[in-house]
């Protein structure tokens, strides 16, 4: 983990202020989604992709579908890919 020697104040609210520097190097926009996860003492906060895990999972069963030997394990991994997009 890189220090960016950054430091901010969580304000009466619970607030705290993303730096503009942060967020442009980032690529985080205004009304961007976040998401927010603990590591032990850590909080780690990045930028939320809801299809992230999806995109892995279909690239993976088209790599599947090319390494099939029968049309009938092609058929099932298509209908699972297009089920998943």
């Amino acid at each position: 983990m890189k220090s960016t020697g950054m430091i901010r104040k969580v304000d009466n609210l619970g607030r705290l202020v993303i730096p503009a520097e942060l967020r442009n190097v980032l690529g985080i926009d205004k009304l961007d989604s976040l998401e927010i996860f603990t590591d032990g003492d850590k909080i780690v906060i990045q930028k939320y992709q809801p299809n992230a895990e999806m995109e892995e999972v279909t690239a993976e069963l088209e790599k599947l579908v090319a390494e099939a030997k029968s049309q009938n394990a092609i058929d099932v991994l298509q209908r699972a890919i297009k089920l998943i997009k």
